[in-house]
């Protein structure tokens, strides 16, 4: 496949870098996941280049976002899972997002330490990522990274979240299958749990329930399925099933994986499963909108011009956040109204 781009990348130019994808190449993948992963304005535009190519070869893996509080075994879970589907044939990748230090910015991405077989399959590929403060648990790249591994030829995607919080739920807008993983022993955790994520659950799978947390397990799905009865389901025609399972042993994973796939077939059947995707396109064109508005703003010399004496009032308490936004925000529309001559 030929691409019109000269810019090199690390000594590759963009078009070669998405022929080593298209052909599955794990050190081009690597690469291409690096180059969208990157702030410098010459690298996003590259990048941009490269999902443009990437694209039309990409959406045929099945997207599970898999999200549960910190403790709950997110992550052997997700190396037995992955296990079973590459012995049963798929290509599967996992995206696992280690969260950010607000204090240093740094990161730990130990997912690769966490699932050390799936991490040396060959038909499997883990890629740790920083969130980078972006809310939702995911990071900010995080669906143009699905779009290079689909192109690559991974088949299943799974997305290991930060963990359960306020705004979670950003990420079941760019997958295909919301699982939430809980522990066994309801009774407190159930009052903790968003009634937006329960909403959005396509399944709730009770972890852990090996061994003496067997019985601990099947009531804390019991209680979990009498939750879920007062809940809106986020389709019409599937009611989330409440499961047990234990990541360690890999007890109940089968059937979990047969129920998401029966739940492919039966939003494929209602043509809920390509709304879904539609739906996705748009929420990521807006978010891309709203990044770069945000980038434009925070860089915009007027909006400089005046940045360090607002915040300055702000911290004093001589005015408000609110006021101090809305002076800000005037003086980048000014500046825009100039450039455009209007």
């Amino acid at each position: 496949m030929a691409v019109d781009v000269t810019e090199p990348t690390d000594g590759l130019e963009v078009g070669e870098l998405v022929d080593g994808v298209l052909v599955g190449n794990r050190a081009a993948v690597g690469r291409a996941l690096t180059l969208v992963e990157s702030n410098r304005i010459e690298h996003r535009n590259q990048a941009n280049v490269l999902l443009e190519a990437l694209a039309p070869h990409a959406a045929d893996s099945h997207r599970v976002g898999i999200t549960g509080a910190p403790g709950v075994g997110k992550s052997t879970f997700i190396e037995s899972l992955g296990m079973d589907l590459v012995a049963g044939g798929n290509r599967v990748a996992v995206l696992a997002v280690d969260p950010t230090s607000t204090m240093t910015g740094g990161s730990i991405l130990g997912d690769k330490t966490r699932m050390p077989r799936l991490a040396n399959e060959a038909e499997a590929f883990v890629r740790p990522s920083p969130s980078s403060g972006t809310l939702g648990g995911v990071t900010r790249t995080t669906r143009e990274s699905i779009i290079i591994l689909e192109a690559a030829g991974y088949d299943v995607v799974l997305v290991e979240t930060v963990g359960v919080g306020q705004s979670e739920t950003v990420v079941a807008g760019m997958v295909d299958f919301f699982l939430v993983l809980m522990l066994p022993g309801a009774g407190d955790e159930l009052q903790g749990i968003k009634k937006g994520v329960l909403e959005l659950a396509d399944m709730i799978a009770v972890n852990k329930a090996d061994g003496a947390n067997e019985t601990a397990a099947r009531a804390a799905a019991r209680d979990y399925s009498a939750a879920l009865r007062l809940t809106q389901s986020a389709s019409s025609s599937w009611t989330p099933p409440v499961v047990t399972c234990a990541g360690l042993t890999g007890e109940g994973l089968a059937d979990l994986w047969t129920q998401i796939m029966e739940h492919r077939e039966m939003l494929t059947a209602t043509g809920e499963w390509e709304d879904r995707r539609r739906t996705q396109r748009l929420a990521w064109m807006w978010s891309m909108v709203e990044e770069q508005l945000l980038s434009s703003l925070r860089s915009d010399p007027a909006v400089l011009g005046r940045l360090v004496a607002e915040e300055a009032d702000v911290l004093a308490g001589r005015t408000t956040p609110s006021a101090a936004s809305a002076r800000l925000f005037d003086a980048y529309g000014g500046r825009r109204s100039e450039t455009d001559g209007s």
